[in-house]
């Protein structure tokens, strides 16, 4: 028995189990399954299961009158990649989005429209490099972002709304975001007059902080690592990979349809985090920020002391990283966030409504030897009052280490009530030990 005669809902059942491809050349057999082929609840549900479309709309958010149209204009307008790779790239987009939509709508507001093929080709022409095939698939479906950088004799702030976010402590503030192309190739061209080793190995720099402080990303468009770099930018020893080097795979090495380049890697990673509250978004006066201390375990310890509530963890700080310094080579920064339980201080069955931070004490490990021990009163010139319901404190602080590893544990000295006025006898509030680390993923 022929497919001619099948029935009609036979045959839809059938097309709806193909992928887009085989249900055009489907299309091209006879008439009649190139009218069934043309019945737009089948491409409603292509559109859906293959790029997640609720709405006929192409990668540029341009609205279109039937999801075959939508179908067909999204296969032309990537007809020269691979289109399991141009899914992947759209399902980390999308990631990122929902987040940003949800969360933070005045930082999805600064992405810009995906770029041309022509935009791409004159970035490489001029840069004379060739990107690898995700990050040009990155940059169709989002050009950067439109940010306003530091004006260092106005200000050092900048924008707080980079995609990818950032940190401070005392007078160091970061935030970084994705450079749109024509400042890709303004600023690499700068950078390269004085780094030629930039142009010899084929960077290119795609992200950076809009602060005054520096911090500079550069994707490598030979082998599709991207790299950090450090205090020191002189050569390709002061550049620090931000991606496990045996993740990325281009198509020297296996089939074109499974490459992946560090930028995919690095979004995709950062997305995950988004959207399981690993980081989160912090309130600054500046504005809102994405806050890339860690939230959540193992990379965040919470202690809780007669209802005193402690949560510290820790991140590198790659721009201050020393590559020849073999005594404070590496700096991790360090957030610490105290706040006190609904029902107070409790302490020998009493409780107390308020509790006052006195005296903080340090043990910094490198490995597992000690290389610090210290007391100290307040911290940072506070002496932070606790009350229940109240938002927590929170302050940063850092520490140089010799090597890539190490912790810091430790405790506060508290008096239940104030210092002016203690209602009983001082406490301590334990730091759970957290990690100090050179992580897979540098952001």
């Amino acid at each position: 028995m022929g497919l001619e005669s099948v029935g009609d809902l036979a045959i839809n059942m059938i097309l709806k189990k193909l992928e887009g491809e085989d249900v055009a050349r489907v299309a091209c057999a006879s008439k009649r399954f190139r009218f069934s082929a043309s019945d737009d609840t089948l491409w409603t549900n292509l559109c859906f299961h293959e790029l997640a479309l609720t709405r006929p709309i192409d990668h540029l958010g341009n609205p279109f009158p039937s999801f075959k149209e939508c179908y067909q204009a999204w296969r032309e307008a990537f007809d020269m990649y691979p289109w399991s790779l141009v899914k992947r790239v759209k399902k980390c987009w999308d990631r990122i989005k929902t987040w940003l939509t949800n969360n933070f709508p005045e930082a999805e507001a600064t992405l810009c429209k995906g770029a041309t093929e022509a935009d791409i080709q004159t970035l490489e022409n001029l840069l004379k490099v060739e990107l690898p095939l995700p990050t040009r698939i990155l940059y169709r479906f989002h050009n950067g972002q439109e940010i306003v950088k530091a004006n260092p004799e106005t200000s050092n702030f900048g924008s707080s709304l980079g995609l990818i976010g950032g940190y401070s402590f005392y007078n160091h503030l970061v935030n970084v975001y994705l450079l749109p192309i024509r400042q890709i190739i303004q600023e690499t061209q700068q950078i390269r007059r004085h780094l030629s080793f930039l142009r010899r190995s084929k960077f290119v720099l795609v992200a950076a902080s809009s602060t005054f402080r520096r911090k500079l990303f550069f994707l490598n468009c030979s082998n599709g690592q991207l790299y950090v770099g450090t205090s020191k930018l002189h050569s390709e020893k002061d550049i620090i990979p931000c991606v496990p080097q045996d993740l990325i795979t281009l198509h020297q090495e296996l089939n074109i349809e499974e490459q992946q380049d560090a930028m995919l890697l690095w979004l995709e990673e950062h997305g995950r985090r988004l959207e399981h509250g690993f980081i989160k978004l912090c309130d600054k006066e500046n504005g809102r920020s994405i806050n890339l201390f860690p939230e959540e375990p193992p990379f965040c310890s919470t202690a809780v002391t007669n209802g005193v509530k402690v949560r510290a963890s820790a991140l590198i700080i790659p721009e201050f990283i020393d590559p020849r310094d073999d005594s404070e080579k590496y700096l991790f920064a360090y957030s610490i966030r105290l706040s006190l339980e609904p029902q107070g201080c409790l302490i020998n069955g009493m409780s107390f409504n308020s509790c006052q931070l006195h005296w903080r004490h340090w043990i910094i490990r490198a490995n597992d030897d000690v290389v610090s021990n210290f007391n100290g009163e307040a911290v940072i010139g506070q002496y932070p009052l606790l009350h229940p319901g109240a938002q927590e404190f929170v302050y940063q602080s850092c520490t140089p280490l010799p090597m890539p590893s190490g912790s810091i544990e430790g405790s506060f000295t508290f008096v239940p009530g104030s210092l002016a006025c203690p209602k009983g006898d001082p406490f301590l509030a334990t730091v759970a030990q957290f990690p100090l680390q050179l992580p897979d993923y540098i952001f």
